[in-house]
């Protein structure tokens, strides 16, 4: 199995924290074709794209409420966010489900997007954003208002709890709101909001990302491809004996059973936990 059938599988059989990772690094090389200048050395984004701070644009131009949030300044800029996108999404996957994932960095981007429009609006400055921060905080924060006594493990730190490296990035977000990138500040500090005002509705019986997940049920409902067998003859040879069909369901509960031990393996230890043999076998399987 060659690097580019081992991406495929990796995205098959990761969640949607591994996804979302891969949607933002597509993005993001796409974008270095096609908007990033080399001469000066950055790239310049359509107003179709990146979020505006003026209302009346992100009003005519809706769809930037969203579009923002897969869009990054640099690679490190890239990397950082999805360095605590997987740290968080696992964290988060730990107590709810991969659809309130998704759910989750949708609307909290759509509620930063309108937050920094309105702040901006009220204190009459203008500028743009973008960046995948603000929906990845949320993540965060939710996961620390739902276990906020969570062990974590850090080299050179030692065990921490969850709440406490939340708190010290709200804090940093506070104490810099002001002097430098002020949209991205904002961005974090609303999505941190959401994340935590997700939880606290959900514990109450509220999902917000039941909509969410329904919309995404409907279109992949809409797209999904019922396959028919095609009409065969059969043909009963009476004279053949009847343990060649046994030895056939043998083989398929053997197949099987092994695939459920790979994706029991990927469950518990990650995909990159799997040898090069197991991989090949569930490439060959998924086909």
């Amino acid at each position: 199995m060659n690097l580019f059938d081992d991406i495929k599988l990796h995205y098959k059989m990761g969640g949607f924290e591994q996804k979302l990772i891969y949607w933002n690094v597509c993005v993001f090389l796409l974008s270095v074709a096609l908007f990033y200048k080399f001469k000066v050395g950055f790239f310049d984004y359509p107003d179709w794209l990146y979020l505006s701070s003026y209302w009346n644009i992100a009003l005519y131009k809706p769809w930037t409420l969203l579009t923002y949030s897969f869009l990054h300044s640099d690679i490190w800029h890239l990397f950082f966010n999805m360095m605590v996108l997987n740290f968080a999404g696992r964290l988060f996957l730990t107590f709810f489900t991969q659809k309130q994932l998704l759910g989750v960095y949708l609307l909290s981007a759509i509620f930063a997007a309108l937050t920094f429009v309105a702040v901006y609006y009220a204190m009459g400055m203008q500028g743009e954003m973008i960046g995948a921060s603000g929906a990845v905080m949320a993540i965060l924060i939710a996961a620390a208002t739902y276990a906020p006594t969570m062990q974590l493990r850090f080299l050179l730190i030692g065990s921490v709890k969850l709440w406490h490296v939340a708190g010290v990035l709200l804090l940093l977000d506070l104490l810099y709101i002001l002097a430098d990138n002020t949209g991205g500040h904002i961005a974090h500090l609303s999505g941190a909001f959401f994340g935590f005002v997700y939880v606290k509705l959900l514990q109450n019986g509220t999902d917000l990302t039941k909509g969410v997940t329904s919309i995404l049920n409907f279109f992949a409902n809409l797209f999904s491809r019922n396959k028919k067998a095609p009409l065969k003859t059969v043909h009963r040879n009476y004279d053949r004996k009847p343990e060649k069909t046994a030895s056939k369901i043998v083989t398929k509960d053997k197949t099987q059973q092994q695939i459920d031990e790979i994706l029991d393996k990927i469950s518990q230890s990650g995909y990159d936990s799997l040898t090069k043999e197991e991989k090949e076998f569930l490439f060959k399987a998924g086909k």
